[in-house]
């Protein structure tokens, strides 16, 4: 199967609601109860993309998957950490494009500065967790029905996942237009992505 992996516009909302939507209408994925309108999407990437990475995935027919970053926590000491997304179209699970989102998603975030991830999902959730697994997240615990929906509580649980080192003095980090296009095409190109560094 053939597929490209990029940073996400504006112009892909309609694409990415497309796959959003059933997410939040049919599961606990999102705990979003209502589908924002496209207008709303739009800005909802638009500033999202002013500093994070968020990317898509798209086949012939159109955009297939999306993975993106986001704000952690506001205090300035957490200026090195990010909150991660995922979602793909379902017939499409298994086909190794969530993996290759994750993999771009996470250079990029490592190219920035970024030190550690954090992803989470609504229990029971098996498919997540052994996805997560596999890319070396690590459980550090679970938050006791803090989300209700669809008439019933539910658990998070989050995981973490470290990318960066453990550096004295580790700086600042970039926003995502001030990465290099050249490592871009890298990571979006080669086959392991997450070895990639800053040339």
């Amino acid at each position: 199967m053939e597929y490209n992996v990029r940073l996400a516009t504006v112009a892909d909302s309609e694409g990415i609601l497309r796959i959003y939507a059933p997410y939040i209408t049919d599961t606990v994925v999102s705990f979003e109860t209502d589908v924002p309108t496209v207008d709303a999407f739009s800005a909802r990437i638009e500033r999202i993309s002013v500093k994070y990475p968020f990317l898509v995935c798209e086949a012939v027919g159109g955009i297939i998957g999306y993975a993106y970053a986001s704000q952690h926590r506001e205090r300035a000491a957490y200026l090195y950490d990010a909150d991660v997304s995922i979602y793909v179209l379902p017939e499409y699970h298994g086909t190794g494009i969530a993996g290759r989102l994750y993999d771009c998603l996470f250079a990029i975030l490592a190219a920035l500065g970024y030190k550690n991830i954090y992803a989470a999902y609504a229990e029971p959730n098996i498919k997540s967790f052994k996805f997560h697994q596999k890319f070396e997240f690590s459980v550090i615990g679970t938050h006791h029905k803090t989300g209700y929906k669809f008439g019933r509580w539910h658990d998070v649980t989050w995981l973490e996942k470290r990318i960066g080192g453990d550096d004295v003095s580790p700086g600042g980090v970039l926003a995502i237009n001030e990465i290099p296009n050249v490592v871009l095409d890298k990571i979006f190109w080669i086959e392991t992505p997450t070895t990639v560094q800053f040339p």
